[in-house]
């Protein structure tokens, strides 16, 4: 066999957002661009702010001598002093450069922080539905992913993940605005998260990490706000991207950011730049860095996504959809007309509909439409999905 055994089990259980993506090519090659609603991968297709594109602009007329060079596997001293400001500001606490590393998108950092922690055996709670992708990060370190149920309305289940807690437990990792629910968790339930965790380390005497992956956070509507972990608990660690919040992800830039007042964070820290340097990405992009430190308080225009929401909610309700109405990120996790999710979402192809079935994110009995796509789409495929639910 020419890859490993793991590989191999890895490419027979590729994932159905790529899947999709891939199945999107077929259709659109078939039938035309404008004939086919894709809605399977959550790829920002609204522009990069007009400030993104000028500050580049500026850097590369500098062209200082160096400025493409190696650095510091941290990444730059001035670049984390600006990310920590909007992560104090963000978070309600006070947080310095030193406690930050800049990473190769939220991917990069989630894999250098897991590298950081695990032992091999070590296990990590993740709250269902969930991006699936999770798994292979913690299987990467040799970890092992404990799935525990979210309730009716995916909000989180203490009592859930009081039963998954133990002595072999090493960290927590949650999602945000939620891909692919778009719920974003409430004060109170970070609060009453933060407590469990705190008395299960008073128990056992052993860390336990609450881990935020937070690539969505400037993407919320209606007045939500994301509550911090950091805030409430310690022993926590922000990992972040401008992958949507810029619409760059094909650049790679993101960050870790970890509690200044956590148990030996100056150890942790260290752990974090030598896991950066030994998994190969050695730093983040240089070019990227030093963008996104003048842009700490720019983002693309959140109303674009939420005129998007809405008149797809609009759509799908009269199609006859059941669906939770997502506070932030651009998803909507629908409620599957067939018991078989993956059955329904191949029913959809036939009406050139594309979506990702639920069971991808461990969520059986629902389907995820990404709804960063235009208006137009939208609103063609509409009937579209009338027709689906018809057929019936």
């Amino acid at each position: 066999m020419p890859v490993a055994a793991k590989i191999s089990e890895s490419i027979e259980k590729s994932s159905w957002i790529r899947k999709m993506f891939e199945e999107g090519i077929k259709l659109k090659a078939q039938f035309g661009d404008e004939n086919v609603f894709d809605f399977s991968l959550g790829n920002p297709d609204l522009s990069p702010p007009i400030e993104f594109h000028d500050v580049l602009k500026k850097l590369i007329e500098k062209n200082d001598a160096g400025a493409h060079g190696y650095m510091p596997n941290a990444g730059f001293s001035d670049v984390r002093a600006a990310i920590a400001k909007k992560v104090s500001r963000d978070h309600g606490i006070e947080i310095g450069g030193e406690q930050i590393i800049t990473s190769c998108g939220a991917a990069g950092g989630l894999n250098v922080v897991l590298k950081t922690i695990l032992n091999p055996g070590d296990q990590v709670i993740v709250m269902k539905p969930y991006f699936v992708e999770y798994g292979s990060y913690i299987d990467n370190h040799r970890g092992e992913t404990v799935l525990v149920e979210t309730n009716g309305d995916f909000s989180v289940n203490i009592d859930a993940i009081r039963n998954a807690l133990n002595d072999k437990t090493r960290a927590m990792i949650i999602n945000s605005p939620n891909n692919p629910t778009g719920r974003v968790y409430t004060e109170k339930e970070i609060a009453a998260l933060a407590d469990l965790l705190t008395k299960h380390i008073e128990d056992t005497g052993r860390i336990v990490y609450l881990i935020s992956d937070e690539p969505y956070r400037d993407i919320v509507y209606d007045g939500i706000h994301v509550p911090s972990i950091l805030k409430h608990y310690t022993q926590s660690i922000v990992i972040s991207s401008y992958s949507k919040t810029l619409s760059i992800p094909g650049e790679r830039i993101g960050y870790i950011a970890a509690h200044p007042k956590g148990i030996d964070v100056g150890r942790l820290i260290s752990g974090l730049i030598v896991s950066t340097r030994i998994l190969g990405f050695v730093n983040a992009p240089a070019l990227m860095q030093r963008a996104v430190a003048r842009l700490t308080e720019i983002t693309v225009n959140v109303d674009i996504y939420k005129k998007r929401r809405d008149l797809l909610m609009e759509g799908l309700k009269y199609a006859g959809y059941a669906f939770a109405k997502p506070d932030g990120a651009f998803y909507i996790f629908c409620k599957s007309p067939r018991a078989d999710d993956v059955a329904f979402v191949r029913h959809l192809q036939k009406f050139n509909i594309l979506t990702v079935p639920g069971s991808g994110f461990g969520g059986p009995g629902y389907f995820r439409i990404a709804y960063c796509v235009p208006e137009s789409v939208i609103q063609r495929s509409i009937p579209r999905f009338k027709e689906a639910i018809d057929a019936l």
